[in-house]
């Protein structure tokens, strides 16, 4: 039976009621795409939005599907509560797609080799399903833009090049060019159909142009991304290159360039590192925005808004980079390549204020910048967009951002990819619910795992082996809004050298200042199941500050080991994940260290049956009468089933021997997190890690990004009062 919750307090309802709030957008909702699969259709194919138009009448988004090969709806008659309308089968992969009237015009690749590339553009009514027209386009398209006035398309068509041939080097020749066709009412009028050339304008092989993305003004003209050449070409209505110019480079300072180091650290450099934009989107007739993926030999990290006579207006640098880094979004394991990869950008005007959408591919953001003057941009929020954005639409008219997210998790049992609906509201933002902003330095975080509240009203938490090279203590301020990191302390030995290798789930005070943390250990790569007795200035004791697992538990230790830590008197309590040899089915131990007397021992604790994968525990925290435990499946978004916190009496909590028969503590639900998880419209997260109660019953809870590794990096830190 759940006990009565009282109080709720999470960062939603404490934003929602700050009277100083502007309008925000806030995610209301997610759409899986394997929901427009049809009955009997195998939904563990792959399945991967990426570029997103829709319908004139604002109620249905339609999306390209290159897995499936198809075009995906969605029914947003009710944005908050998205639904599948089905797929539409393509005779080739479609690569982007854009919506007059009800009409979806798709470019599908049809090419059968990199030398011999081809594609059509083709027209379906999005009411019925059906082809309306056809048209061979010469070659293989990648984007494609509507006019404003809907009376024309632009195609790019960049007929790629071969990364495994000479390594990737360009030019690799049939030439990409720019199309231009007229539309008709309800089709295409393809003996209209233009070619323009584009050859010979870049300094960066000329003969080789691959565009990659356009967008066209209110005047009609044509901007062209050359991702590869690092160029920018504006092109008429009628087909003439009006402008041309390149799209220069940066240099950044303060960035982490090195890869795979298990660590933060924004001391680097890189020098005239090219821009290679990716997407493109007019601001105005005059300026347009760029997101300076890099695909070929660059990539700035950043977003540069450029005037259409070439001169650059504005350049993000590092900016857009070290805001997201606060947020706990950045993907170290992109460090050494184009760390948060700014891929599409988009405009809308939303109640007279034109904002510009910057999406971060491997950070799973969008930055949302008001552009009221160009040359000034203010980033005004960072949305959690979904793992892998790839393409937006603004629904101004209805106060809707839609992001499509192409990363599909299936392969790793991890979330099914997903399109995401975003409202412009009269409250705060949301999101997101933790940042470093404003420590007076760069703290670059994530991998949340174990919390410990202390008497002060500060909670400390760990990071875990994601960054095993750089394990930190974070002191966190939780009346902040959103809650702040204040500070860090790297966990170290007395050479000063970091500890190395530790796997940090949990942590707890040692009511002398200091802490006792968790690290769960990987026998089979010599690292210890172990407890840390850490100094508050992360130095680990060099007098028995290392306390290993004895033989008995050594004997029928698994991988899966602890999982949070606790102190109750002179003893630690340390939850283990999952069950080890010894281990009747669905029961694990919480194990027992006295500090004084150097005895060990366990209680068995009853887990869920998992319907689908496996649960273990998470965390395990003393309170009053009580010890709390989170225990959860491994389980995402609509999967999900166990995310729970269950107490256990303390009077319960007495240990027997090692080697012998457990006794059983019984457990009661506190709370299902599933509400929680769900509350700010994303879809579930698997990694429910932290946990914290202070003394009044106030209890916090955080999730684990996985260091935005195959993660939408997101972080969901929120609390509510339990009796």
């Amino acid at each position: 039976m759940s006990l009565r919750l009282v109080c709720l307090t999470s960062v939603l309802a404490l934003t929602a009621g700050l009277a100083q709030a502007e309008k925000s957008f806030n995610r209301i909702a997610s759409f899986s795409v394997i929901n427009n699969m049809a009955d009997g259709e195998d939904t563990n194919r792959e399945s991967s939005p990426e570029i997103i138009d829709v319908t004139a009448d604002g109620m249905t988004l339609v999306y390209t599907d290159s897995p499936l090969g198809a075009l995906g709806m969605i029914d947003i008659t009710d944005p908050a509560n998205p639904q599948p309308k089905g797929n539409i089968a393509l005779p080739g992969e479609p690569t982007s797609v854009a919506v007059i009237g009800s009409i979806a015009y798709v470019g599908v690749n049809t090419s059968q080799s990199y030398t011999a590339p081809s594609g059509r553009l083709m027209a379906f009514d999005t009411t019925t399903g059906v082809e309306v027209a056809s048209c061979d386009i010469g070659g293989q398209p990648d984007s494609l833009a509507k006019s404003k006035d809907g009376a024309f398309l632009s195609i790019a068509i960049e007929n790629e090049r071969d990364e495994d041939l000479n390594d990737g080097e360009i030019p690799q020749l049939p030439a990409g060019n720019l199309v231009l066709v007229n539309t008709t009412a309800g089709g295409v009028d393809c003996a209209s159909l233009k070619m323009v050339d584009l050859t010979g304008l870049a300094e960066v092989a000329p003969t080789d142009p691959e565009p990659e993305y356009v967008s066209v003004n209110g005047l009609g003209e044509t901007i062209v991304t050359l991702q590869e050449n690092n160029h920018l070409v504006v092109v008429s209505r009628s087909g003439e290159v009006l402008n041309h110019f390149s799209a220069g480079s940066v240099d950044l300072d303060g960035i982490d360039a090195t890869d795979e180091r298990g660590a933060l650290i924004f001391d680097e450099s890189q020098n005239g590192r090219r821009r290679e934009p990716d997407a493109v989107t007019w601001i105005d007739d005059t300026h347009f925005a760029t997101a300076n993926e890099g695909d070929y030999k660059g990539g700035s990290r950043g977003w540069t808004i450029f005037n259409k006579d070439g001169t650059i207006v504005y350049d993000s640098g590092v900016d857009f980079e070290h805001a997201i880094i606060q947020i706990g979004h950045y993907p170290d394991k992109r460090s050494d390549a184009k760390g948060v990869e700014p891929e599409s950008v988009t405009f809308g005007e939303f109640d007279g204020t034109p904002y510009v959408f910057v999406g971060a591919e491997r950070a799973s953001v969008v930055g949302v910048y008001d552009v009221t003057d160009p040359a000034n941009p203010v980033l005004t929020q960072l949305l959690p967009s979904g793992t892998g954005p790839e393409g937006y639409v603004t629904i101004a008219e209805r106060g809707l951002l839609v992001s499509a997210n192409e990363k599909d998790l299936i392969e790793d049992g991890g979330a099914r990819a997903h399109v995401m609906v975003f409202e412009q509201q009269d409250r705060a933002a949301v999101y997101p619910h933790l940042t470093s902003a404003g420590a007076g330095e760069l703290i670059g975080w994530g991998a949340i795992s174990g919390m410990v509240a202390d008497a002060d009203g500060m909670i400390y938490a760990v990071n875990d082996s994601f960054y095993g090279f750089q394990p930190s203590i974070f002191k966190i301020d939780p009346a902040q809004t959103p809650a702040r990191i204040v500070d860090v302390t790297r966990i170290h030995r007395a050479n000063g050298d970091a500890a190395q290798k530790l796997d940090l789930e949990g942590i707890t005070l040692d009511g002398k200042g200091g802490f006792y943390v968790a690290s769960e250990g990987r026998t089979e790569r010599a690292i210890p199941h172990a407890i840390y007795h850490v100094s508050k200035d992360g130095l680990i004791q060099t007098n028995k500050g290392e306390i290993t697992i004895p033989a008995e538990l050594m004997a029928v230790e698994k991988r899966f080991g602890f999982e949070g830590i606790t102190k109750i008197g002179d003893t630690l309590w340390m939850a283990v994940q999952r069950e080890w040899k010894d281990d009747p089915k669905n029961h694990v131990k919480l194990v027992s260290y006295n500090i004084e007397t150097k005895e060990w021992g366990a209680v068995h604790y009853p887990k869920a049956e998992p319907d689908t994968g496996w649960v273990g525990l998470s965390e395990i925290v003393a309170h009053g009468d009580h010890v709390y435990i989170v225990e959860r499946d491994n389980q995402h978004d609509d999967r999900a089933v166990t995310k729970k916190i269950y107490r256990v009496p303390l009077s319960e909590m007495v240990p027997a021997a090692l080697g012998g028969e457990l006794p059983l503590v019984t457990k009661e639900e506190v709370r299902d997190l599933l509400p929680d998880l769900k509350s700010t419209g994303g879809y579930v997260l698997d990694k429910v890690e932290g946990l914290a109660i202070f003394e009044d019953g106030t209890a916090w809870v955080s999730t684990d990004n996985d260091g935005v590794d195959d993660s939408s990096g997101e972080t969901m830190f929120w609390s509510f009062k339990v009796e």
